[in-house]
């Protein structure tokens, strides 16, 4: 007997990759019953429930973004049985029918793959890069409605960025970033050697720069790397904003990564949740191939 990978009574696993503006969200994951905010991962499944699957369905999340966090690509898998023995949705449809039922959330489908059921959105997944956006010279209420909630504005009109490009290459490469992390992270458990093979400091613009009345500077903050620690994108960017400003001078910035230790960082420069955005999950393209393809997709 011939089984087909992902197709077995017809039992579909797809990767989609979804975007959302985090304000209003408790982050990427699933909450409690109860709580006053759902996650992404609990709007996502409802949608998908609204497919009437014969399976009850649960979502991977590759990344998991904390409360307040945007993403342009985050990505996630799950699997899908339709009733009736019907053939798997096409990935177009899937796509279609998602954001269908997402219309009144600040969430959508980009794209989607049926991948070979052995995949992990999580575990297969070979990089991840956030960017980080701030504004310069601004209040919140300086700013342009479409940057709102989406950047980390500070009332200095200038920021050192040659300390801070300097400071970002101790941060480049292996290290152990345990100073970095939050403190008590229920991650802590991880390993805190992570490999970061992009740290990247470079001008960026406002959403509505050729429609508002007056230039805003704008930095933009990149980091790239397989994994990263519980809140570490935010505390690498608070200490480098804080060599920007005179607040920590690049040697203690080394410090605090020699240290080891979540307690070495000065907790008052985390940057705050609202101009971080999870911008690409990277993977092989091989690991997102079937080995053999479905026999027939329907509508």
């Amino acid at each position: 007997m011939i089984i087909f990978v992902n197709t077995m009574h017809n039992l579909a696993r797809y990767l989609i990759f979804f975007q959302y503006i985090g304000t209003k969200y408790s982050g990427a994951v699933k909450v409690p019953p109860h709580s006053p905010k759902k996650g992404i991962q609990d709007h996502l499944e409802e949608a998908i429930q609204r497919l009437r699957p014969l399976n009850s369905v649960s979502l991977s999340v590759s990344s998991r973004t904390d409360k307040g966090v945007h993403a342009l690509s985050n990505s996630a898998h799950f699997d899908l049985q339709r009733r009736n023995d019907k053939p798997p949705f096409s990935e177009y449809n899937i796509v279609q029918a998602l954001n269908f039922h997402l219309t009144t959330e600040q969430i959508r489908i980009t794209h989607a793959y049926l991948v070979p059921n052995d995949f992990h959105a999580r575990f297969h997944a070979q990089s991840r890069t956030y960017i980080y956006r701030i504004a310069l010279g601004t209040t919140r209420h300086d700013l342009p409605l479409v940057d709102c909630n989406l950047c980390w504005n500070i009332c200095n009109t200038e920021l050192d960025v040659e300390a801070m490009r300097e400071a970002a290459t101790l941060l480049s490469g292996t290290h152990d970033f345990s100073s970095f992390q939050a403190v008590n992270s229920d991650m802590a458990f991880r390993n805190p050697v992570k490999t970061m093979d992009v740290v990247n400091i470079q001008p960026g613009s406002s959403f509505a720069r050729a429609y508002f009345h007056r230039e805003i500077p704008f930095w933009e903050l990149t980091f790239t790397s397989r994994s990263f620690l519980y809140k570490q994108v935010r505390r690498m960017t608070g200490a480098l904003v804080g060599v920007g400003q005179g607040k920590l001078s690049v040697s203690q910035l080394n410090e605090i990564l020699e240290a080891r230790d979540t307690y070495a960082y000065p907790q008052a420069l985390v940057a705050p949740a609202c101009g971080l955005f999870l911008t690409k999950v990277d993977y092989k393209e091989s690991d997102l191939q079937l080995s053999q393809q479905p026999s027939s997709t329907e509508n």
